[in-house]
């Protein structure tokens, strides 16, 4: 990244960029930036290769099939369904490399993997004119599209095949279907999750789901989540299924997925959760309506530990299945018992994005740090803030809270910052006297 970020020890920077430390006790201007990006790796039959997709929640309706080779209802995005019931935009990731491409003597499929042998292709005489043809594709019986051509030339490529432009179309082409064949997907190997990591660290995301079971791709995710929050200060969370990462970034899934060869399914709608709720809201007790069977057979015992060791649990509430607790995988206490919460993590994660951006876009090589400069920077910080408060997503500020001073250097510019963040009711302890 071109930029500096991350937190500091001593103010020795060199890059020019912005550094920022929380500790116990986005845009242009100062308004909130959006949450509700999240992004995740897949293994898939169908799509771009080496590419990050975004696709809206609409995209994902509408487009399922083009884009990943699946109607929006199918079983096979199940996971997806979960994720994107909280988000607004996934930046999507298709795993592995190589593969081959379905094809035939007409048009060759234009992704790899094994959905393009669901294709086939149907040529007929066109009945006004008999000089041309009906070039029809269908998709797993069910009709894409039909050409009416007088020659293979004058054939358009759509979103699941690229026509042999070469081909003669006279009586011998005629076919009531012949299908696309040989299409195989890609092996996944451990170094295409990092190809996806080296990728994605170029976009701005609220969360990112690590879909896997394996130690070793979980290590490798929660490391790339330190390494950008603390290094780089790109703040976002990451969620895992059963790692004691013990770390505020990263969110540790418990409940196994008891209906599906992946165990670790639940994570899909935890990502969604994780970037989706708001600033100044709590996934406490949030219900979850995904389509996955969880494990929620636990005693009571199980999930007090569950809350001590810093696992994201579901547990059942009557009919529903709900989250137990909106915590992170922290235990240790050197940061503060407010930094386990989740809507704790929102809220500073918040203040870092919106306040690089505003900083980076507004007064970097821009501003003069001088006094005026300083004050201005101070206003737009207030402000920021005040919206905060505004929100309950903070109480208790003042605009005493922010001091703005001169560096050490003539060009760096320190900033004192003191919130308190509010977070939702979890308890009550009543105490009723009867006269």
């Amino acid at each position: 990244m071109a930029l500096g970020g991350g937190i500091f020890l001593t103010q020795n920077k060199i890059l020019p960029g912005v550094y920022i430390n929380f500790v116990s006790a986005a845009r242009a201007t100062a308004n909130l930036s959006d949450r509700g990006i999240a992004t995740i790796p897949l293994i898939l039959d169908w799509g771009v290769q080496n590419e990050v997709k975004p696709v809206t929640t609409g995209d994902f309706q509408k487009d399922s099939l083009k884009l990943f080779g699946y109607d929006y209802a199918a079983p096979e995005l199940k996971g997806l369904r979960d994720l994107f019931k909280n988000i607004n935009i996934a930046y999507l990731y298709r795993l592995g490399k190589g593969g081959k491409k379905a094809s035939n003597k007409f048009a060759t499929a234009i992704y790899t993997g094994t959905i393009g042998n669901k294709l086939t292709v149907g040529i007929t005489k066109n009945v006004d004119k008999e000089e041309n043809f009906d070039v029809s594709l269908f998709f797993d019986g069910n009709p894409v599209e039909t050409q009416i051509v007088s020659s293979s030339k004058d054939l358009k490529d759509n979103d699941f095949v690229i026509w042999d432009k070469t081909v003669t179309l006279d009586s011998e082409a005629l076919t009531s279907g012949m299908p696309l064949k040989g299409g195989a997907s890609p092996e996944i190997q451990n170094d295409d999750y990092q190809a996806y990591l080296d990728l994605i660290e170029g976009y701005s995301f609220n969360a990112i789901g690590c879909p896997s079971d394996d130690d070793n791709i979980k290590g490798l995710f929660t490391a790339f989540t330190k390494r950008l929050r603390d290094e780089q200060g790109v703040k976002f969370q990451c969620v895992v299924y059963d790692k004691a990462a013990d770390y505020e970034g990263v969110v540790n899934v418990k409940n196994e997925t008891l209906d599906s060869k992946d165990k670790w399914s639940a994570v899909y709608w935890v990502t969604g959760v994780v970037a989706g709720t708001a600033v100044n809201k709590s996934a406490l007790n949030k219900v979850y309506d995904g389509e996955y069977t969880l494990d929620v057979n636990f005693k009571q015992s199980e999930l007090e530990n569950a809350i001590k060791t810093g696992k994201f649990a579901f547990h059942r509430v009557g009919s529903d299945i709900r989250v137990l607790a909106d915590i992170n995988s922290l235990v240790s206490l050197e940061k503060g018992e407010d930094f386990k919460q989740n809507q704790t993590i929102r809220v500073i994660d918040q203040i870092a994005n919106d306040i690089a951006v505003l900083f980076n876009t507004k007064y970097l090589g821009i501003v003069p740090n001088d006094a005026s400069g300083r004050i201005s920077l101070w206003a737009d910080i207030v402000l920021h803030h005040e919206q905060l408060q505004k929100i309950r997503a903070i109480e208790n500020f003042s605009d005493k809270n922010i001091i703005v001073e001169q560096g050490i250097s003539k060009r760096s510019v320190v900033v004192y910052d003191r919130i308190t963040v509010v977070n939702a009711m979890a308890q009550l302890y009543m105490t009723v006297t009867v006269a």
